[in-house]
């Protein structure tokens, strides 16, 4: 198994991975591991979501920006500028205290993370030399998984040393430097790739009443996939007694998160994707009010496992979906569906924002999130009418 070979599969996965913890972890998850210390000297909670925001706005210009590339030698480039955006961005918020350069510097960071995510993963599966690409997708998905998990270890250590959250910013671009190089080298080609791209025409057939009624559960996907991953060890803080706990449970989020892909896209081929999407989301549901309705201990440890285990999963479930339905023209699918879920990650730490204010307290965000996701849940019941066998089946 040689590592250093451009065109081991074994390589390319690692080199996926490692560029997965750089892009989702290093510029994106672990601010939301770092916040309880940002939170005690520097951010306001207020400020912390018009961060997470404007994150995703970047993120989702990024999304949208990928499905133009057509290329697999810009690709390249594309990728390649995600990364140094990822590791420049958190040098920043360690050297700058300034609310302008903070607000720039995570708006780039997640066009960043777009490009490492959403172009990385295509390089990849264009690099694989795999009949059946599925299952070693599956495994790279688990990057994501794998991000919040290993960023987390390391702001551990950092602050266990005797750290400051600062220190913690720059210890993780250095960390950053080393992944990304070993991506940047295993993820490119030897020599220019010449590709005949095909066109597709906008295709209006796509969107039947199915797949509409697919794109708004999407959204509320994305709504329920953001009150959490931004402010979980902060909501898990604030309960009564369990002071000190929030860093746990973001570290049990990325345990689970590493295999869920690969669960929920086994039960996926079993039993279809749509029936399993829907209990997904009713799990991740039961998730989201367990912290608004106990301050048990050891119910909100499973909540962050319950987090963890669904929305790696449920990315998976929809992409893959709407590849399928899209057929030939998968790039116009997917994009109407990040589009989607972006416009939720963009809206959700807003109205939380507003409810903690006038509530102080977590809890009203977390009814109102679990309640947008639970409609997710009924679109899809509904959608269910409207489809056909073979789309039951996918």
């Amino acid at each position: 198994m040689d590592l250093l070979n451009r065109n081991s599969n074994a390589a390319i996965i690692l080199a996926g991975i490692l560029s997965i913890i750089v892009g989702m972890g290093v510029a994106r998850f672990v601010f939301t591991s770092l916040l309880p210390p940002m939170l005690e000297n520097y951010l306001t909670i207020t400020f912390a979501g018009v961060l997470a925001s404007i994150n995703y706005i970047g993120y989702l210009s990024g999304s949208i920006f990928a499905t133009l590339i057509k290329d697999i030698n810009t690709k390249v480039k594309y990728f390649r500028i995600g990364v140094v955006l990822c590791i420049v961005t958190t040098v920043v918020l360690g050297l700058s205290s300034n609310d302008a350069v903070w607000a720039i510097s995570r708006v780039v960071a997640g066009f960043g993370s777009a490009m490492i995510l959403v172009v990385g993963s295509a390089i990849v599966m264009t690099k694989l030399k795999i009949e059946n690409k599925t299952k070693a997708m599956g495994i790279h998905f688990s990057g994501i998984g794998f991000s919040i998990f290993v960023t987390d270890l390391i702001k551990r250590a950092v602050l266990y040393n005797g750290g400051t959250w600062q220190e913690a910013w720059v210890v993780l671009a250095i960390f950053g430097i080393f992944a990304g190089a070993y991506s940047l080298y295993i993820l490119s080609f030897d020599k220019e790739i010449r590709q005949n791209v095909v066109k597709h025409k906008f295709d209006k057939s796509l969107f039947s009443i199915f797949v509409i009624f697919l794109i708004i559960a999407y959204f509320t996907e994305g709504v329920g996939f953001v009150v959490q991953g931004t402010f979980l060890p902060d909501i898990i803080n604030s309960l009564e007694g369990l002071k000190g706990y929030g860093s746990l449970t973001w570290t049990l989020v990325g345990l689970a998160g590493i295999p869920s892909c690969i669960i929920w896209m086994t039960l996926a081929h079993k039993y279809g994707s749509l029936n399993i999407i829907i209990i997904a989301m009713l799990v991740q549901i039961v998730g989201i009010l367990i912290s608004a309705l106990t301050s048990n201990v050891y119910l909100n440890l499973f909540s962050g496992i319950l987090y963890g285990g669904t929305f790696v999963g449920l990315v998976a479930l929809f992409m893959n979906l709407g590849g399928k339905l899209a057929g030939k023209n998968p790039v116009i699918l997917m994009g109407a569906l990040t589009t989607a879920y972006g416009i939720g990650q963009v809206s959700a730490p807003l109205y939380s924002i507003k409810l903690v204010d006038m509530y102080s307290s977590y809890s009203q965000a977390l009814y109102v999130t679990a309640g947008i996701v639970f409609v997710g849940v009924v679109l899809l019941f509904i959608a269910k009418r409207f489809a056909t066998k073979e789309q039951k089946s996918m």
